[in-house]
């Protein structure tokens, strides 16, 4: 009765704990990762795809006989010659044997000189025996067709297709769109079995920008299958099939003619191009140079790849993780302090002789000769030094460095690619004695109020900057995500920049004169006003002295609709032709006149 009764327990109560073990022991899961969605510009333009890869690979379950086979023939010679048999290391050599045998057939066929790698094949084996083994990896299209055209239909090759990530438009928005790179990490599956035995298909992880920022909503769903297998752990019976479905699109706000023609006018010059909507927020262009070719990353980034665009600085998006002094377009920053604190009105003339004395130091303007008596317009048309020096100091640091804050010049503005810079800096009293144990001086707040000394920011804060003084509003964010696409975007409130709106028209005049007939006129031009204002910073780059162009506008001047930020470094500071007017302007002006042209057809349509 005892014996009974324990064969009824093991046999009827626990019989599911033994079919557990069972399948557990003779069932396996392949699993396949599900394409990546597509990223598209904010006119259904296709900026990130996916194209086909061609592997030949080799199912190793087919060629059991043939290793078997392999593996006696070697051992008979062995024998035959007295040698010492060691049955592992003859197992190694008769499956790469059969293997390159069958690589040589592909090697005739397509002109190449493959060979088998005896480790990787040993380590395919005793991991992914369910997973083909792969012997020659994105074949060329004339590979690709000779192959299907001469390889018998019974041979144990394969020509398989994965898919790799394509980019249309080559160098165009790579710091934006991001690059992926293999991984077996992919997300859950729906697939049954997740406590059997499980292979995986390499799939695609997004490794920067918008393809990492995005990467679960990318991500395709999972398929596969699960399969009985013998003792010998080759495939016996598929028991379940199910097909990966690819993954959601994102609409990005990016206009790829604006970025196309921003990466054009850059030429070889390093540095960054920021364009805003400026009712949304939206991103309508964001260039980094150096930059390099996604699809040369793609189906995979090699290590020459990586050093070539480590060593020419591509790796860097200088318009999110550069951080630089903003010479005197920070002038509209000083300008707006002064006019909140009472400092500057309408009224106030300021001459200048071409210096300015803080103590015993004299502080130059940009011109030597002096631009004579100046009031707020006529010194933002001239960026006159003199000017802000004396207005600067009068307004105080304190209220500078406030005002910068409400400009959220102090921090990120949390733009949805990783990686951005939290190395922005507003110096003040605090920062200096806390980091060089030195008090404040007059000279550090004549610096400040031209946008050099101890601050630094980034072009993308600097586009933000002129786009709320366009739309007057301190809320604007920047975004990559067309309004009204699938993923949910941040919904702006307007907040003023704290200025009657008699002031603000003083700050816009200004800009509007340089645009016309100041420092930021190769920005425009008659048929084209624009409201712009240059700078001109000085920096040591790898210990030589080295001049910043900065530019920052917008258009239309009476309905502003595009803000503009344009960085370039890089020139050595004895080159006197290189500044903001005339080298970042001339760029800026491309963009207005390609956003123009695109614009006109809708004004002219009823």
């Amino acid at each position: 009765m005892v014996l009974v009764a324990g064969l009824a327990f093991h046999q009827i109560i626990e019989a599911s704990k033994y079919r557990d073990a069972e399948e557990r022991q003779n069932y396996r899961r392949i699993l396949t990762p599900g394409p990546r969605g597509n990223i598209f510009d904010r006119e259904g333009r296709l900026l990130v795809g996916n194209r086909p890869v061609f592997n030949a690979v080799v199912s190793l379950n087919e060629l059991r006989k043939d290793f078997r086979a392999e593996y006696y023939e070697i051992v008979n010679q062995a024998r035959a010659i007295n040698q010492i048999i060691n049955r592992n290391e003859i197992n190694t050599r008769a499956r790469a044997n059969v293997v390159q045998r069958y690589l040589n057939q592909i090697n005739l066929i397509i002109g190449r000189h493959e060979s088998v790698n005896s480790q990787k094949l040993e380590r395919h084996f005793s991991q992914s025996l369910l997973l083909p083994y792969p012997l020659v990896s994105d074949l060329q299209a004339t590979e690709y067709a000779r192959l299907i055209e001469q390889i018998p239909v019974d041979s144990p090759i394969q020509v398989i297709t994965e898919s790799a990530r394509y980019y249309p438009y080559n160098s165009a928005a790579v710091h934006i769109l991001g690059f992926v790179s293999a991984s077996t990490e992919i997300p859950a599956s729906e697939v049954p079995g997740e406590d059997l035995l499980t292979f995986t298909f390499e799939g695609k992880v997004g490794r920067s920008g918008l393809e990492r920022s995005f990467d679960q909503y990318l991500q395709g769903t999972s398929g596969g299958e699960i399969w009985s297998v013998d003792p010998g752990g080759f495939q016996f019976e598929r028991i379940e099939f199910r097909s990966p479905q690819k993954g959601h699109d994102l609409v990005t706000s990016i206009d790829i003619d604006l970025q196309v023609i921003a990466e054009e006018a850059m030429g070889q010059k390093s540095g960054a191009v920021v364009a805003l909507d400026v009712n949304t927020g939206e991103v309508l262009a964001m260039a980094s140079k150096p930059n390099y070719n996604l699809n040369d990353l793609s189906p995979f980034l090699s290590y020459t790849t990586d050093q070539t665009i480590r060593d020419e600085g591509g790796w860097l998006n200088r318009a999110t993780q550069g951080v630089y002094p903003p010479g005197s377009t920070f002038k509209v920053i000083t300008a707006i302090a002064a006019l909140r604190n009472g400092i500057v009105d309408q009224h106030t003339v300021i001459n200048c002789p071409g210096y300015y004395l803080v103590g015993r130091r004299s502080f130059r303007c940009n011109r030597h000769s002096g631009h004579g008596p100046e009031n707020l317009i006529q010194s933002l048309r001239d960026s006159c030094n003199v000017f802000f020096y004396d207005r600067g100091i009068a307004t105080g640091v304190e209220n500078i460095a406030a005002e910068s804050r409400r400009f959220h010049l102090h921090e990120p503005t949390g733009i949805e690619l990783p990686g951005e810079t939290h190395s922005m800096l507003v110096p003040d009293p605090a920062y200096k004695k806390k980091r060089f144990y030195e008090s404040w001086s007059g000279g550090d707040t004549a610096n400040l109020s031209i946008g050099q000394g101890f601050l630094l920011v980034t072009p993308l804060q600097m586009a933000r900057v002129v786009a709320s003084i366009a739309k007057n509003d301190l809320s604007i964010k920047p975004t990559l995500i067309r309004s009204g696409a699938t993923l949910q975007k941040n919904v702006q409130q307007e907040n003023g920049i704290g200025l009657p709106p008699a002031q603000l028209q003083l700050i816009r005049d200004g800009m509007i004169a340089a645009g016309s007939s100041g420092t930021a006129r190769l920005a425009g031009s008659p048929n084209m006003p624009i409201a712009g204002k240059t700078g001109t910073a000085q920096v040591r780059k790898d210990g030589q002295p080295t001049t910043l162009a900065w530019f920052i506008g917008y258009m239309p001047v009476d309905n502003p609709e595009i803000a503009i930020a344009v960085l370039i470094e890089g020139a050595p500071e004895q080159d006197t032709n290189y500044g903001g007017g005339s080298t970042a302007g001339p760029i800026a002006k491309k963009i207005f006149q390609t956003y123009t042209q695109k614009r006109a057809p809708l004004i002219s349509s009823p």
